[in-house]
């Protein structure tokens, strides 16, 4: 690390400490910037080169961190937990909520208490294959093999929604994918929650076309994070919809298939079966 890097790090690491010994009263851009002695345009460009995220989103992360402790630790109300969070009120918590979280903070605090999640079993050409959505878009999808313990896993993401196996339009858009054209894609969507990082890597595999491959750190630089390459593929590894974000089409820079969450023959099965497609 040269002493320009050691000196921006040590700027950064102060700004994060910062945010989060002061997060309660929400301090603005210029509030930050001014305790490290840049200006709000370089620290702001300096900030997301360092911690992948921009300090607002960072401030966002650590307030809802602390509101979904209070909520679930402490059994706060929605009221108390805004005021303790140095929101100015529980519609700024809410809209925090579904920013972040993709759900709100009633439905947090109650484990997904007042979602209603459609789910159906159905086969792929590998294998079984088990498909949720809300009213908003899909929310789960993974190759199984045993379905009760894959209807558990999706329970263990939304503990206290409410389930009903049933097959909806959405559903069928989905499954269409494996027998039509990949274009059908933009017909489908998704209700993901996830961090800033997570949603920009799961949005880049989302434009690897048919066919085609990319590696990970391919992926880094596209979201221009270069030196991301590892949590590239802890985000990777945490896509909770399958086959429709495409992590199969991500290997090493060496050629080797790398690692898959259901399985590394089922990945080279994908990854063969999608070249024949396109290459008909």
């Amino acid at each position: 690390m040269t002493e320009q890097q050691n000196i921006n790090y040590n700027r950064i690491a102060a700004a994060i400490d910062y945010i989060k010994d002061n997060f309660k009263e929400q301090p603005n851009l210029d509030d930050v910037a001014s305790k490290i002695n840049l200006s709000p345009f370089h620290f702001q460009r300096l900030f997301n080169e360092w911690a992948g995220v921009s300090p607002k989103k960072f401030l966002q992360y650590t307030t809802v961190a602390y509101a979904k402790s209070l909520l679930k630790e402490k059994r706060a109300t929605l009221f108390e937990t805004a005021l303790e969070t140095g929101l100015s009120g529980t519609s700024r918590l809410h809209d925090l909520f579904i920013n972040i979280e993709g759900m709100t903070p009633a439905e947090y605090k109650n484990g997904g208490k007042n979602l209603e999640i459609d789910y159906r079993f159905a086969e792929s050409p590998f294998g079984n294959i088990l498909v949720a959505s809300t009213l908003k878009g899909v929310c789960y999808m993974a190759f199984i093999d045993d379905p009760s313990i894959a209807f558990n896993t999706l329970k263990q993401h939304f503990p206290n929604a409410t389930f009903k196996q049933q097959t909806v339009i959405l559903h069928q858009n989905v499954l269409s994918i494996f027998s039509h054209d990949w274009t059908d894609l933009n017909q489908i969507k998704l209700h993901l929650k996830g961090t800033d990082f997570q949603l920009k890597v799961w949005e880049a595999l989302l434009k690897i076309p048919m066919g085609q491959l990319t590696t990970y750190k391919n992926i880094a630089n596209q979201i221009e994070n270069p030196n991301a390459s590892r949590a590239v593929g802890t985000a990777i590894g945490s896509n909770p919809v399958a086959f429709i974000i495409p992590c199969h089409r991500v290997i090493q820079a060496t050629g080797n298939i790398g690692g898959y969450m259901w399985g590394n023959t089922r990945k080279t099965a994908i990854i063969g079966w999608e070249g024949i497609k396109t290459n008909l």
